[in-house]
């Protein structure tokens, strides 16, 4: 069974790498050195919930009604021309806060319901978890099945809290206005970017 548990976590991690949300928000959080851990935590058990669900029956949910797929795609597509919109507007107007500043701005709550708002509303969660990690691990077999979402699982866990305290450890770098201001050209033209992809399949679709 560890073949099976190395697979979950090299297709967790395939999933997990590339720049999205979750992660631009787990980065951003650990240069700032606020509550990085328990965003780091959030994100992991929210990708635990998510990938269990789909691996053990959500898939089969997602991939047979339409509705809640369109309802999920066009969401997410809002979602993240807001986000992306509000990172291009700091970044042009030069709205930057510092680590000093980030106490007052960015209490725990609205970490906290920031943070659901990125990871739930986030269609490629879904797409992920559900769609890809529900189809391969929905067909294995009962034993096997769990072995391949604690691998999944494995691969999240380590790479949230590892991004978490890297970010955290190169804030001195990271945290100055020129590179604040990078980070979200950066980061709202990868939001933009995926709202268009997410748009385009969907029309295509």
């Amino acid at each position: 069974m560890l073949s099976v548990y190395f697979q979950g976590v090299a297709m967790g991690a395939a999933l997990i790498l590339p720049l999205g949300p979750q992660n631009i928000f787990v980065l951003n959080q650990g240069i700032r050195r606020r509550f990085h851990l328990m965003t780091a935590a959030l994100c992991a058990l929210s990708d635990i919930l998510l990938i269990c669900g789909g691996i053990f029956g959500g898939s089969a949910l997602l991939s047979q009604s339409v509705l809640l797929l369109n309802l999920v795609t066009w969401g997410g597509v809002a979602f993240l021309l807001w986000y992306g919109w509000g990172a291009l507007h700091n970044a042009w107007r030069g709205h930057i806060h510092m680590a000093s500043e980030g106490a007052l701005q960015h209490g725990r709550w609205r970490i906290i319901v920031t943070l659901i708002a990125v990871t739930w509303l986030n269609p490629h969660v879904y797409l992920d978890t559900f769609v890809v990690l529900g189809s391969l691990g929905g067909q294995m077999p009962s034993e096997a099945r769990r072995w391949f979402a604690l691998g999944s699982v494995s691969a999240s866990l380590l790479w949230f809290f590892g991004l978490a305290l890297l970010a955290a450890w190169l804030a001195p770098l990271l945290n100055t206005t020129r590179a604040q201001r990078t980070i979200n050209l950066l980061v709202g033209s990868v939001m933009w970017a995926l709202a268009v992809k997410l748009a385009w399949q969907a029309i295509s679709s």
